[in-house]
């Protein structure tokens, strides 16, 4: 049976096909909470509040709730982030070929399965830049075109018979989406941008940029004969973004200071000013504290007395594939949040912070699990061990275990959501 969380994570998938359009639907969830936002670029001065959030290139959203107790006692921070991977539309991107048929550039962003966003009815989301006051101040919009309105066509069996023998894609050629056929003139090579101004409500003149990528338009939805699954795009790492904010919103301890820290780009490695790998959230970490009174040794105390989940998505036991996973270390589906290990230091997790996550999901009445590779896989990173680069803080790398991770449409389990939300709100609680 659906639990009230898994729902939740439906709606907040559908209401996110991007990451702008995932830090609006954070930023909104905690306005109505009380936080009051913040920017970068002012001085920063508390008087009769405790709650605040910024945002990154509105993209990256962080928040925190500052406790009553010294701040230098240390902070509880969950990280996780906002991108997943896709098709970026690049500019001047309409082709149009044979008989006014339009399809569009596209690049790859991140690691997508392409052969999962064949034939499915795909819709765009994302920012546009609109002409502002000056050169330097670009008014910035979120978009979303609620329907399907492009799709990137298979080449039929008859052309390719060994097709279901191995069938090597070329990112530029085979993955372009067709968007629609010329019926005017007029539309030649504006198909896209009237799409776009119209949507807006502008004039297709005040257009300076956009950032715009596809997404699947078929909604997340339960699966199963007792809708034990959810299934969806974006799972990784919406999923642990949503359970994050879930958890902060709900904590109730108000001695301890709890940051949510939902970072972008870390599918591209989180070399940005918005990713993991910038010395964004030590900043604001740091300008809390001395907004408060604080000095730089309070700083550093601090981060030597905090301790961050990072939260990404793993991998969970795949029924077809058996020979892939760690004989002794692979978690099922259901099973609980689980502990991602690296004896090359590809997480941040080690015995001490392992260890600490462990005894969080004993005392939230939640099962838990540990991740391995198969050691003759190699295994990516996620936020921990990046985020060290900038701030030496003890931590673990954790996550929901999930099935066709990186495809057009993922599928985790529904109490996951549940059980890893109860473990993240025990550790806000602390």
């Amino acid at each position: 049976m659906a639990n009230k969380y898994a729902s939740s994570l439906i709606d907040f998938l559908n209401e996110s096909p991007c990451n702008f359009l995932a830090a609006k639907t954070i930023s909104s969830r905690l306005e109505e909470a009380g936080y009051r936002r913040l920017n970068l670029g002012d001085a920063w001065s508390f008087h009769g509040y405790n709650k605040f959030y910024v945002v990154k290139n509105d993209s990256a959203v962080f928040a925190v709730s500052i406790g009553s107790q010294n701040a230098a006692q240390g902070f509880r921070v969950i990280t996780a982030h906002s991108d997943s991977p896709c098709f970026r539309i690049k500019p001047k991107a309409e082709i149009t070929t044979e008989g006014g048929i339009v399809k569009l550039n596209t690049e790859v962003y991140g690691g997508p399965i392409l052969y999962t966003w064949f034939d499915r009815p795909l819709s765009v989301a994302g920012r546009v830049m609109l002409r502002g006051s000056d050169a330097l101040h670009p008014e910035s919009h979120t978009i979303n075109i609620k329907r399907p309105v492009m799709v990137i066509p298979h080449l039929a069996i008859h052309f390719n018979r060994a097709v279901n023998e191995g069938n090597p894609l070329s990112k530029q050629k085979d993955m372009l989406p067709v968007i629609g056929i010329i019926t005017e003139e007029a539309e030649r090579g504006n198909m896209l941008i009237n799409l776009v101004a119209k949507e807006l409500d502008v004039e297709k003149s005040q257009i300076l940029d956009f950032d715009l990528m596809l997404y699947p338009s078929q909604p997340a939805t339960f699966v199963g004969v007792n809708d034990e699954f959810v299934c969806g795009g974006r799972i990784d790492d919406l999923s642990m973004a949503h359970a994050a904010l879930t958890a902060f919103l709900e904590a109730e301890n108000k001695t301890v200071t709890r940051v949510l820290a939902i970072f972008d780009n870390e599918e591209t490695g989180s070399g940005t000013k918005q990713g993991a790998a910038s010395p964004v959230l030590a900043n604001i970490i740091q300008r809390t504290i001395t907004s408060h009174g604080g000095s730089n040794e309070d700083f550093l105390r601090a981060v030597a007395n905090s301790f961050m989940i990072s939260a990404d998505n793993g991998h969970a036991f795949h029924p077809n594939y058996t020979e892939k996973y760690d004989p002794t270390n692979h978690p099922v589906m259901g099973g609980g949040p689980i502990i991602k290990i690296n004896a090359n230091c590809k997480y941040m997790t080690d015995a001490h912070s392992a260890a600490i996550f462990a005894e969080i999901c004993r005392e939230a009445g939640v099962p838990c699990q540990t991740f391995v590779n198969h050691s003759d896989v190699a295994g990516g990173s996620t936020l921990g061990n990046i985020l060290t680069s900038q701030i030496d803080i003890a931590g673990v790398d954790v996550g929901n275990p999930i099935w066709a991770m990186h495809s057009a449409c993922e599928t985790g389990a529904a109490i996951d959501q549940e059980y890893m939300i109860r473990a993240f709100l025990r550790f806000y609680q602390m």
